[in-house]
């Protein structure tokens, strides 16, 4: 009976890694990337993720590149009066002992000339490059919602 229970857990635990993409670096743990799916016509995108820094200092996001778009930047949102805009940032500051969020309606990553459709189901690689921790690989899932955050993943 322990053998088979053993065994149940070890196959959960197996197939419960393979759904969940987080990934780390140095001091940072970074949680989910993630798209939208979009209609094949779309030719910019956006990705999101969590970052948390478990170390004492600030780390920065300087930027990010991947083989789906021809140019990847850093935006977020800001409110003008009445209208919503997007501005590009040079970096975001990952804070010691703090998580920073890229998601809608905030700081994201845009993705430029996208080199072909955003299908959900599918994954993508992107680099992410932070000032202390360097270049980070996470593997981008493409979803038709945003996730919910106590899903599981």
């Amino acid at each position: 009976m322990l053998i088979r229970l053993f065994g149940y857990s070890l196959l959960a635990f197996a197939c419960s890694s393979s759904f969940a993409h987080d990934y780390s670096a140095g001091e940072l743990q970074i949680a989910h990337p993630w798209s939208r799916a979009l209609p094949p016509n779309a030719v910019t995108g956006a990705a999101y993720l969590d970052v948390h820094n478990q170390g004492k200092t600030v780390d920065r996001l300087l930027g990010a590149q991947t083989p789906r778009a021809t140019k990847t930047e850093i935006h977020t949102m800001l409110q003008l009066g009445e209208v919503m805009k997007m501005q590009k940032l040079d970096s975001v500051g990952i804070p010691a002992g703090g998580d920073t969020k890229l998601a809608p309606g905030g700081t994201h990553l845009m993705l430029f000339g996208l080199q072909k459709p955003l299908v959900a189901g599918e994954r993508f690689p992107l680099t992410l490059l932070f000032e202390k921790a360097g270049k980070v690989e996470v593997e981008v899932l493409i979803e038709t919602a945003e996730p919910d955050p106590h899903a599981g993943h």
